[in-house]
């Protein structure tokens, strides 16, 4: 066998290999401290969305957890029609935020870079940032109030506005799971440096 097709299979089977994003969640979901010392790339960009939009860190963590367990390219399920044929999916929700398409597109518009990926935690929590500071000046709702900011998150500003959420009782307990969660990572995160 030739070097050069022998340094071309190497270089094949490397590249291979490589590529893509981490998209994993990481081992320790319950630990803020052990999430931001695994990927703390996580914190800075979370820090840098407190520092923009004034979403603390804790809201932005819980958010994420809710919607995607920190996986950076969680889908939503497929639909199946007959219980067998593969329709596509229930909805756009894609990345750590789990922004719908049109969603994304306004952030990318108004506020993001056309070039921000769903997929990338700066990215993503730059969007969530962006949607609950909205929220925030559209509806009132506090910055530091996780289970509204997920309310409106969820069901969209004019959702919550019309109180949609109410109809459905199973979001109501997902939301505060939310804020649950909110304020053992605010509390966790105030001890671990």
């Amino acid at each position: 066998m030739s070097r050069f097709l022998r340094a071309a299979l190497v270089f094949v089977c490397l590249a291979s290999c490589g590529g893509g994003g981490n998209y994993s969640a990481p081992r320790e979901l319950d630990n803020a401290c052990a999430i931001t010392r695994e990927r703390p790339q996580y914190l800075r960009a979370m820090r840098a969305v407190e520092r923009r939009w004034g979403i603390p860190v804790h809201v932005l963590m819980a958010t994420i957890y809710q919607e995607s367990k920190f996986i950076g390219n969680a889908r939503t399920p497929h639909t199946f029609a007959l219980g067998v044929i593969p329709m596509g999916r229930q909805s756009t929700a894609y990345g750590y935020s789990q922004a719908l398409n049109g969603t994304w597109e306004e952030y990318q518009a108004s506020a993001g870079s056309r070039r921000a990926k769903r997929d990338d935690i700066a990215d993503a929590t730059d969007f969530m940032g962006w949607y609950m500071d909205e929220s925030s000046r559209k509806l009132g709702i506090s910055k530091d109030d996780a289970e509204a900011q997920y309310l409106a998150y969820h069901e969209g500003r004019s959702g919550y506005a019309s109180e949609s959420y109410l109809g459905k009782p199973w979001l109501v307990e997902v939301a505060a799971a939310v804020g649950a969660r909110a304020e053992l990572y605010r509390d966790q995160l105030a001890y671990c440096r």
